[in-house]
């Protein structure tokens, strides 16, 4: 990678010398995907990788997640790194040689590349123990809506696993690669799923009036729906209501005897979220009750907001800039309405979320699928050359948090 020359990257000459064999690491995870919950060869792998450089692990924490024990020189303080290792449900298009081999399953988010940064890191401090303390390497299964950091939580990872504060490093398309951004406060909204079951009465389509048409309240209450945005939220509070499923019916001449609706819902706080909640339970309750039909409702909570406290944001920050200057870091990126389930390691320990540039699509090379390398994209793949920073900056975080 072309660095800016004024750049002070300071890299760990570990890291720059198993550049390769981390890459190939790499690889080989994004070529046999593990989805929520089986990221069994993963953790394997991962704790292999920890033994041989004489890292003490501990695995199945949250049924598949794995820790990383490094202990420096004598102290109490300690410090959380955090990658997640989950697949996700898509069908890959590029054809490089380390495409997906498993069907329907794909490294679609840069988990993969998360796990190569944080193993680098590893891989380098465990030569250089000269920090004071102990840092955990914290692997956790099921980012993608399986609430995998709650899981790693219920079983306990703070308690076995003490951490003053914790911290989580995500890549970035459209970032430039070499740059790194993140905020104080509120970064990525919180993930709810919302499902509704709008219950009538069949009848032959050619005779409504027999029957409750379920299909014609479900498109008032739709329709009713959106008014929670423009009507009921204030102007000044951010937050998104889309509804992205619509099943009912089985035939062009039959009344069916229920609809079924889900979406989801974004936001910042919880004083939003629960007037969101409130607004559509009372919307599509009254109005199927209008038609004559009655609901059944479910509103599910995945995880809240990713919320960065503020002392250890702007020590991630003072980090950041120490290895790639000031104007390299974001220091106030627009929080994203996507959501992140290390937000559940934020609800209970101080810490910072922050994203690393994955690049424009300048990485791409032979085999790479048309499609845009975004997240979530069958085209996407994680930039490579960003390995080394974001492992500098997990070895920078710690050798400055862990200093005598």
């Amino acid at each position: 990678m072309n660095w800016p020359m004024d750049t002070p990257m300071n890299f760990f000459s570990e890291i720059e010398n198993n550049q390769l064999e981390i890459q190939n690491i790499r690889r080989k995870i994004h070529s046999f995907p593990e989805t929520g919950f089986t990221e069994i060869a993963t953790a394997s792998l991962i704790a292999e990788k920890l033994r041989e450089w004489d890292i003490e692990v501990h695995d199945g924490i949250g049924k598949t997640g794995v820790v990383g024990i490094l202990h420096g020189l004598p102290g109490n303080k300690s410090i959380g790194l955090r990658a997640d290792m989950d697949a996700l449900f898509l069908n890959e298009e590029n054809t490089f040689p380390h495409k997906s081999q498993i069907s329907g399953k794909m490294h679609a988010c840069g988990h993969d590349g998360h796990i190569a940064m944080l193993l680098a890191a590893a891989q380098a401090l465990s030569k250089n123990r000269s920090f004071v303390g102990t840092v955990n390497f914290i692997f956790q299964p099921a980012e993608e809506g399986g609430c995998g950091a709650q899981a790693m939580i219920d079983d306990g990872l703070f308690d076995r696993f003490p951490c003053d504060a914790v911290f989580a490093l995500h890549n970035w398309p459209g970032i430039k690669a070499g740059e790194f951004a993140t905020r104080v406060g509120p970064i990525m909204a919180s993930c709810n799923e919302f499902h509704i079951t709008v219950k009538g009465k069949g009848a032959h389509a050619a005779m409504p009036q027999l029957g409750i048409d379920p299909i014609y309240a479900t498109a008032q209450i739709i329709s009713g729906l959106q008014a929670v945005i423009t009507r009921n939220k204030s102007p000044i509070d951010l937050a998104v209501l889309s509804i992205t499923s619509i099943h009912a019916g089985s035939a062009f001449n039959i009344i069916p005897e229920e609809a079924k609706i889900s979406g989801t819902v974004r936001a910042f706080t919880n004083e939003v979220l629960d007037m969101l909640e409130k607004r559509i339970f009372n919307i599509a309750k009254l109005t199927a009750e209008a038609h004559d039909c009655q609901i059944d409702f479910q509103f599910i909570r995945q995880s809240p907001a990713t919320i960065n406290d503020s002392e250890q944001t702007n020590f991630a920050i003072a980090v950041m800039q120490e290895i790639v200057g000031t104007d390299l870091v974001n220091d106030n990126v627009d929080p994203t309405m996507g959501a992140e389930d290390f937000s559940h390691m934020l609800d209970v320990k101080p810490g910072c979320y922050a994203f690393i540039g994955n690049g424009e699509g300048e990485h791409r090379h032979h085999g790479h699928g048309l499609g845009p390398c975004m997240l979530h994209n069958p085209s996407y793949d994680f930039n490579d050359e960003i390995t080394s920073l974001g492992a500098t900056y997990w070895v920078h975080l710690t050798m400055s948090y862990l200093k005598g």
